[in-house]
């Protein structure tokens, strides 16, 4: 995501980015990104972090077991004691507000999370925004749905048409939410700026799909055959327990917000259109 956040910057912003995999600084310092070695999970190395910037981008995920997020309180501690950070954003996800039976949902629903995958991330906002209250820095919270591109990696459904792998019936079937990678990054440029103190954003595009539309449509776009439907019931013995858990909960993400008062054009407001690059 750094790399696709520089691409909105203007002229004279220098971006600084942490990162533990070194296989990563190449391609960080090729994009005019300056690369700090660090891990999150070695909280003793982050103190050198204090004071180094003015805007703070915070997208990396929780560890993947247990109900918070060791990552995001020791980040907070290494810059609460010399921040002077002039604003902070926190990338979260769509999942902590957790079933809506597919009604429309804005920030002023309060989270539901019902995994402990979308837990951690309700947590890891309260730990950043604690944080902003606490130092003083103006701290805004991006809730992420599904993020895609055509040129990264994993980043379409792709490679999960050609495996054959099914789809609920229409009648037991779930509503996604989608983010284009350049989207969000441009989101991200925005919130950086513009996002008032302690304010959450949805940030998603404008499609209106349920799942296993969606996958349908990108058959349709890569010239592969649909995917198989099935009953809701027989979904557990088919699909991974992962998998299960995104078919378990139905929501559409309104996101008014994100456009008037982050002022975010979509590039890509049909998902359709994404995919085809």
């Amino acid at each position: 995501m750094a790399l696709r956040v520089v691409r909105q910057a203007t002229a004279g912003v220098r971006w600084l980015a942490l990162t533990s995999s070194p296989e990563r600084l190449g391609p960080l310092r090729a994009a005019g990104i300056t690369p700090l070695v660090g891990n999150l999970d070695q909280s003793a190395g982050l103190r050198r972090l204090a004071g180094l910037g003015h805007r703070l981008l915070y997208l990396a995920p929780p560890p993947t077991d247990g109900r918070t997020d060791p990552r995001a309180s020791s980040l907070a501690r290494a810059l609460r004691r010399r921040s002077g950070l002039q604003s902070a954003v926190y990338g979260s996800t769509t999942g902590v507000y957790g079933d809506c039976g597919g009604d429309w949902v804005d920030e002023r629903r309060p989270v539901m999370p019902q995994t402990p995958r979308a837990q951690r991330r309700v947590y890891a906002e309260a730990v950043m925004r604690i944080w902003g209250k606490a130092t003083g820095t103006p701290v805004s919270v991006l809730r992420i749905p599904g993020i895609y591109a055509p040129d990264r990696e994993g980043g379409t459904p792709e490679a999960r048409l050609q495996k054959g792998t099914p789809v609920l019936r229409q009648e037991d079937d779930v509503y996604t939410n989608h983010i284009h990678a350049d989207d969000l990054a441009r989101a991200c440029w925005r919130a950086l700026w513009k996002a008032p103190a302690q304010r959450v954003f949805n940030i998603s595009d404008d499609t209106q799909l349920k799942m296993g539309d969606y996958f349908d449509l990108a058959a349709g776009i890569y010239g592969l055959p649909k995917p198989p439907r099935i009953a809701r019931d027989s979904a557990g013995s088919v699909l991974p327990v992962m998998l299960l858990s995104f078919m378990s909960e139905s929501r559409r993400i309104d996101n008014c917000r994100m456009k008037a008062e982050l002022g975010v054009r979509l590039r890509f407001p049909d998902v359709a259109d994404g995919l085809r690059g």
